[in-house]
């Protein structure tokens, strides 16, 4: 099943480590996946299975006991994950975001203090930029942190936090006007924290809850939150970079990471579709044929494999890009688009190659038609990447003169 969403040019450690994460996806997810999904359990076992194999600590560098991978090594095991799970891509991609932002931004007291312990998975982490009331302007952000002494003292609400529940430290954006004069931009006046905790639900720490689990449609076993800040003492040092008002580049940053994230998990979904498709086409006899050697079936699956292919290479180009240091917001932004519509595309091709059988919760593709949508949504809509894409263009090909 491996001809589609090949990746030229990898070493032969990034290929030893993709055989691995592989390898444990076919015998340790796949089996399981569906039934923990339909339980809406936390899968324990297998995250246990990825710490064992190093996979918190992928991109962590060597120095804090972590592989000191590439972005696209990480994003290729991520399409693995993602097409046995959805939901245990979800897991590792914010941990992986904070550290990402800890490496990046962090002070080196924060780096020794929290980069080690993540590598080895001990601890857990999560980001909060959401509120209730404002989706993806961020910008509108009103939680906020107050200067007293030498701590900041955090009121507001928080949402959709994945991992909010097992998490163990979040990075959270809030406003913080301290220093910057009024009228400063909302971007200028904004600082991330971090905020460490105890896993599971309820008051957490004194001054902050986690009230339990939203219920959702798809993207289960993965526990997404809210979180509320009641007068949340942090010390000072536990400003992200030492310096407040830089919080909403730093998260930025992180972001930027995670739509490449996202692009990788709908290619992975994606392919986890075309792969039940094209099995069940050979499988399912009508008019005493398989229903494969239909043309109206070939025409599907030659769409979907195209759409597997073209979504892949966007993937690994936005991640590339990255890896060489150059900004690539315009390139995750395109394949986070195109990644997450093609995947629900593939994904619907493959419900309706089922028939029938496509709407039962016996067959895989069930779960997968109510896991795709979530990627239209995740780390901003596509409406935000198609303006984001907008505007870059238009910086590129700005009119001179």
């Amino acid at each position: 099943m491996a001809r589609l969403a090949q990746t030229a040019g990898l070493t032969d450690i990034q290929q030893e480590i993709l055989s691995t994460v592989r390898d444990f996806v076919d015998k340790e997810i796949i089996p399981v996946a569906t039934e923990l999904e339909h339980r809406d359990e936390y899968p324990q076992a297998i995250v246990d299975g990825l710490k064992e194999l190093g996979l918190f600590g992928l991109m962590i560098p060597e120095e804090y006991g972590g592989l000191g991978e590439s972005l696209l090594t990480y994003a290729l095991c991520v399409e693995e994950i993602a097409r046995g799970w959805m939901s245990v891509s979800g897991i590792i991609n914010t941990h992986f975001i904070v550290a990402y932002m800890l490496k990046q931004h962090g002070t080196q007291e924060q780096k020794d203090h929290f980069l080690p312990r993540m590598a080895a998975g001990e601890v857990r982490g999560a980001f909060s930029m959401s509120e209730p009331g404002l989706g993806s302007d961020v910008s509108a952000i009103s939680s906020k942190a107050v200067k007293d002494g030498d701590e900041y003292v955090l009121n507001g609400q928080k949402m959709w936090l994945t991992n909010g529940g097992t998490s163990t430290l979040v990075a959270v954006l809030v406003r913080s006007d301290e220093g910057h004069p009024e009228g400063t931009a909302p971007h200028k006046s904004m600082t991330t924290f971090l905020v460490e905790k105890e896993p599971g639900f309820g008051e957490v720490r004194p001054g902050l809850t986690i009230p339990g689990k939203i219920d959702k449609m798809g993207y289960k076993g993965v526990d997404t939150t809210e979180l509320i800040m009641d007068d949340l003492r942090i010390p000072a040092n536990r400003v992200l970079g030492g310096v407040t008002g830089r919080g909403f580049y730093q998260m930025m940053d992180g972001v930027e990471v995670g739509r490449v994230n996202v692009a990788a998990r709908g290619c992975g979904v994606a392919q986890r579709a075309f792969e039940l498709g094209v099995q069940y086409a050979q499988q399912r006899h009508t008019f005493g044929k398989p229903i494969a050697q239909h043309q109206a079936i070939q025409f599907k699956l030659a769409e979907m494999a195209t759409k597997v292919e073209a979504a892949h290479a966007m993937m690994v180009n936005a991640a590339r890009k990255k890896d060489s240091g150059e900004r690539n917001d315009l390139e995750a932004g395109m394949a986070k688009y195109l990644a997450s519509e093609y995947c629900k595309e593939v994904v619907e091709d493959a419900f309706r190659i089922h028939g029938g059988y496509g709407f039962s919760k016996e067959y895989e593709i069930e779960r997968l038609y109510r896991e795709a949508p979530m990627l239209l949504i995740g780390e901003g809509t596509a409406e935000i990447q198609k303006m984001i894409i907008g505007r870059r263009l238009l910086e590129e090909y700005r009119l001179q003169g």
